[in-house]
């Protein structure tokens, strides 16, 4: 992960929830008074996002102290300490609910991907994500996904060259779209072409594609069509794939299960904090739950 843009991100992030203050913490708390939480797992996952609480709370107080339990890709259950900070009041309550949305959303991604690399076992196919991920967010995304044992596709326009329905109508056909793009790029630059049918597999093998996605094919279509294709061509199943219907694509021998799902559909891991203030000789518990 790109830790001087991880830095910046958190920076607008923070800046976007406490604005010009924090009006309630601020209003409690001297900016001397300290305390601490613990981060605790409510259900079981794959932690992500230890580098957002290392440089999450430094940011915002550059005094605290970040003692992690759990490194990235563990396991954790309920009840799991994941991490113990302490500093001052101000800082912990400005930066908990930034961090835990984050560390949050990086877990649940974390965890799904596990379980989706879990239905490949004993098969060559391997689970990656797409570019379908929450604007802002693509590097920490795609980041839990390598957590969980996922692979990264392409991180965005620039680094590959994916050339799609619309690409090819423009282009006037898969040929003509291969052979502009290569004519463009340097021979570092992987070429990926989406067919849908037979004869455009075809024409994409002629055509020198390097990477073939099979888009919205059944397993059934690839398992038929993969004999087409040239080992030295990657394959790709993509389009709709559910988690429950992961097994069959990687039975049918494809190489690489792309799933959107990953990013765009997954559910939070469940991680409290349960916030102790020192100076006032009482526990606070607070669970985040989405309150305002």
């Amino acid at each position: 992960m790109n830790e001087i843009k991880l830095e910046s991100m958190l920076k607008q992030f923070f800046i976007e929830d406490i604005g010009d203050g924090d009006l309630s913490g601020e209003a409690l708390f001297t900016r001397d008074e300290r305390g601490a939480f613990t981060l605790l797992a409510k259900e079981s996952g794959v932690f992500c996002g230890k580098q957002i609480l290392e440089r999450g709370f430094a940011l915002i107080d550059p005094s605290s102290i970040v003692r992690i339990n759990k490194e990235d890709g563990e396991v954790v259950s309920p009840g799991t300490i994941i991490a113990e900070v302490e500093g001052t009041m101000q800082g912990l309550l400005q930066g908990e609910r930034v961090i835990l949305n984050l560390i949050q959303r990086m877990s649940g991604i974390a965890t799904a991907t596990a379980e989706a690399v879990k239905q490949t076992a004993g098969t060559k196919a391997k689970i990656c994500d797409t570019r379908k991920t929450t604007p802002g967010l693509r590097m920490l995304e795609k980041y839990a996904v390598k957590t969980g044992g996922g692979y990264n596709h392409r991180r965005g326009l620039y680094d590959a060259i994916m050339l799609k329905d619309n690409h090819i109508a423009f282009a006037g056909g898969i040929k003509q779209a291969v052979e502009k793009a290569r004519d463009a790029i340097g021979h570092t630059v992987k070429i990926e072409v989406e067919i849908e049918t037979k004869d455009q597999l075809i024409e994409a093998v002629e055509a020198g594609a390097d990477i073939i996605m099979f888009d919205n094919r059944t397993p059934e279509e690839i398992k038929q069509w993969l004999p087409l294709v040239p080992e030295h061509i990657a394959t790709e199943a993509s389009g709709g794939i559910s988690f429950s219907g992961i097994r069959p694509f990687a039975e049918s021998g494809v190489e690489w299960i792309s799933l959107g799902a990953l990013t765009h559909s997954i559910r939070a891991l469940d991680i409290s904090a349960k916030v102790i203030a020192k100076s006032l000789k009482e526990e606070v518990s607070h669970v985040y739950h989405g309150n305002h």
